[in-house]
């Protein structure tokens, strides 16, 4: 195992080493998607770089249990108030359908788009909806140790009596009085004790479709508390990495650590990991700007912002080409180099396999698979990475081409760095391995069709057809035969 892992630790605002609770294992939980809508590129750059550090820990020899959740009620509009509908109730009332209807159709679009971004599945992605009991006994705690209070079937915690003897604003940085003087009244703030108090249990209207029974009546949970009754069931009271995007760090993540203080004693991460936002031409993304788009508008180019469309291999590159702590910034110049990037490494890639090895050699690889572990050393640097991975091209296309000599120890040790960095630590892939095969499984798809056909099994032709409509291909029948095309 290659040591002195370095992690920016937002709880203490430096790089730290990483020293594991209980290593080789390691506990990683990220806050997953609230399951109403399309996941958005935001997201997508969020759950890839926690991609990139769980491919690394594992790759450098850690057991890595990753809980990553899926938020499928409690998360309520406004994201800081407690009142108002609940996200997906409101999604499912305005298409008349079930509540869970809703969180299927985005759960599997979830899991489509990290499958095309060539994500690893987390070791255990649990629901809000099936941990209600664990959310239940964790209120009880609090309410034991003193730290919150029931109001008419609504259980809120008490940030000014946690404050006084604990760091409310520890994460963030901003200390109560400042909090305070810059919260404005929000929804329930009549039942509140204080400004800053916030929902652990709510109590459902009559019309609020996600209840559950509890101590204090029909309700459902908190969207804070479901990440800490998770985290806590399948990570324990204390485990090594929390994640998410900057933005949970003032409200979700700060109420995470102080109910998890209150209820355990302790914080429930020792490293808080956060990746950075996405701008598009230097403004921030926004469906108000009308600068926002959906990772599938981004392949297909179908949106008025874009030129063209880009692989979803070539945004994964141009997304690593960015450290995670920082903005990255979306425009056509900057995909189009990312474009060229990627090819410019994959066709290195491509030539791995065919490099003779000499008796001598003219390069030494050692140092160069050295640097490309320091770089991943260093709170996971992936733009260092690809620099020294561009340096691993030339010297592939150098040898491929005759101007340098690599012996068969050398060749080896380059065959290791690319292998390991390329594909199992950044993830990437070679999309045109993955196409090569494609024209001819459709040709033959299309012959099948066409026995069906003169078979008059009508039914089956149009299944097949149907089904490639589904997945982005059409078929156009003329006297010279089925032509097939993407749509």
């Amino acid at each position: 195992m290659k040591q002195n892992l370095f992690v920016y630790n937002t709880l203490t605002r430096k790089k730290e080493e990483f020293k594991p609770l209980n290593a080789p294992h390691v506990g990683m939980y990220v806050c997953g998607p609230t399951v109403y809508s399309d996941v958005h590129l935001g997201n997508c750059r969020t759950y890839i770089s926690f991609d990139l550090m769980f491919r690394y820990l594992t790759t450098i020899g850690y057991k890595v249990r990753y809980v990553r959740n899926v938020t499928d009620a409690g998360h309520l509009e406004g994201d800081a108030g407690d009142e108002g509908e609940d996200k997906i109730s409101k999604k499912a009332k305005l298409a008349q359908l079930e509540p869970m209807e809703i969180v299927q159709k985005y759960t599997v679009g979830f899991h489509d788009v990290m499958q095309i971004f060539n994500t690893l599945p987390p070791s255990i992605e649990p629901t809000a909806t099936g941990h209600i009991i664990e959310q239940i006994e964790m209120v009880k705690l609090i309410l034991e140790k003193g730290y919150a209070y029931e109001v008419d079937g609504s259980v809120y915690f008490d940030v000014e009596k946690y404050n006084n003897t604990q760091n409310y604003g520890i994460l963030s940085g901003r200390n109560l009085e400042d909090l305070l003087n810059n919260t404005r009244a929000l929804g329930g703030q009549q039942e509140k004790h204080g400004k800053l108090d916030f929902a652990l249990w709510i109590k459902a209207k009559p019309e609020h479709l996600m209840k559950w029974p509890s101590p204090w009546g029909v309700g459902f949970p908190g969207w804070h508390l479901e990440c800490s009754a998770m985290s806590q069931k399948y990570l324990g009271n204390q485990f090594d990495i929390h994640g998410g995007g900057i933005d949970l760090v003032p409200t979700h993540h700060t109420n995470e650590i102080a109910q998890h203080v209150a209820c355990c004693g302790k914080n429930p991460a020792n490293y808080w990991v956060h990746t950075n936002m996405l701008t598009v031409n230097g403004q921030k993304m926004s469906k108000s700007l009308g600068n926002s788009f959906l990772p599938h508008e981004l392949f297909t180019g179908d949106n008025s912002i874009l030129n063209k469309g880009y692989s979803p291999m070539t945004v994964r590159f141009f997304m690593l080409q960015a450290h995670y702590r920082s903005t990255l910034d979306f425009g056509n110049e900057a995909m189009e180099a990312s474009e060229k990037g990627f090819k410019r490494l994959m066709n290195a890639f491509a030539l791995l396999n065919g490099l003779k090895a000499d008796k001598t050699t003219e390069v030494e690889i050692g140092p160069l698979l050295e640097r490309c572990y320091a770089a991943m050393n260093d709170d996971f640097n992936s733009p260092v990475l690809i620099a020294e991975l561009f340096e691993a091209s030339r010297i592939i296309n150098s040898v491929n081409d005759g101007k340098l000599k690599i012996d068969e120890v050398n060749l080896q040790l380059l065959k290791t760095l690319m292998n390991t960095f390329v594909l199992d630590v950044l993830g990437l892939k070679d999309e045109q391995a993955d196409n090569d095969d494609l024209p001819n499984i459709l040709n033959l798809i299309v012959d099948l069709r066409g026995e069906a056909k003169i078979n008059k099994d009508y039914a089956m032709s149009d299944k097949i057809r149907d089904g490639l409509a589904r997945i982005g291909f059409q078929l156009k029948d003329s006297k010279d035969g089925t032509h097939w095309s993407k749509s």
